[in-house]
């Protein structure tokens, strides 16, 4: 599939900032095995006094620019037209549970995909025992790694409402566990403690999409906004295998990657500091087009 993304973002300040520096990870991933960058832009108003383009760790294209004079606005526009492929379905070669530290143990790169990033804590998720409980509680014998991935994704899925109203950027994932309700970001997370919780590396994927249903099919949640899932390593030979608990969903070609992380602190749209004082308004849009 060929996609043509537009996305804008503004920011509205009760009081103008004097001064601001941002770092935004907005444009989609090239990835060898799936997807292709064709062409991308990022244009900021006001014009930053200083822009400067980086790759993080994680392999993602950032820019950082900075702002040395008062303005009382921040509007951000990406476009992008992406290729995208679905990975082709493979039999489930990932290993049992009990056999999956011998294939963690035989993995010696600290590189950005190693699963050793995935299996600890990262700065937003920590142990969550009550998460931890409902993870085991759904672990049945002789499951394969994959398995139990995609049993967690379907009980999230299950068990817990999609509720932009219930949750903010900020909300623990222990807070959106215990009310059951959320959004994608959420989902990924308590997603992502569970599969910790057992020893299975998991991170976070943030990216689009798409806006148009497949004929016969029913839209689906979160696309219109930036989406979230839940990428799982499955083992040496299986490695890793992207699922969407927001949907309960193997990702395929409907989902534009635009940056991994072990979560959301990692791939954030948007981050920085100004100078300023007071709150802020802030729209979102986004717009999936299929092109062929």
């Amino acid at each position: 599939m060929l996609y043509d993304i537009s996305l804008r973002i503004g920011y509205l300040y009760d009081t103008p900032a004097s001064g601001a520096h941002h770092i935004l990870r907005l444009l989609p991933m090239s990835l060898s095995d799936r997807q292709r960058l064709v062409a991308g832009s990022i244009t900021v108003e006001p014009k930053p006094d200083e822009t400067a383009r980086f790759t993080d760790f994680f392999g993602h294209p950032a820019t950082y620019f900075t702002y040395r004079s008062s303005h009382e606005k921040l509007d951000i526009h990406m476009q992008a037209r992406v290729s995208v492929q679905a990975l082709p379905l493979t039999a489930d070669f990932s290993p049992i549970l009990s056999k999956l530290p011998d294939e963690l143990a035989d993995v010696w790169s600290l590189g950005p995909d190693s699963p050793h990033h995935f299996l600890g804590a990262s700065p937003r998720l920590g142990a969550e025992p009550l998460i931890a409980d409902y993870a085991r509680a759904h672990l049945q014998p002789g499951f394969t790694v994959r398995q139990i991935a995609e049993a967690i994704c379907a009980h999230i899925y299950t068990d817990f409402t999609y509720d932009p109203e219930a949750t903010t950027v900020d909300t623990p994932p222990i807070e959106a566990f215990s009310l059951k309700r959320g959004v994608c970001q959420d989902f990924a997370h308590v997603m992502i403690i569970a599969l910790r919780s057992l020893g299975i590396p998991a991170g976070y994927v943030s990216g689009f999409l798409r806006t148009i249903p497949p004929p016969g099919k029913e839209r689906l949640e979160g696309a219109d906004a930036m989406h979230a899932w839940v990428r799982v390593w499955c083992g040496e030979t299986a490695g890793w295998v992207e699922l969407d608990p927001t949907n309960n969903i193997t990702v395929g070609a409907d989902h534009i990657v635009t940056s991994y992380g072990r979560d959301y602190s990692d791939v954030a749209p948007v981050i920085g500091v100004l100078k300023s004082y007071g709150s802020h308004q802030t729209e979102q849009a986004v717009d999936v087009i299929p092109v062929k």
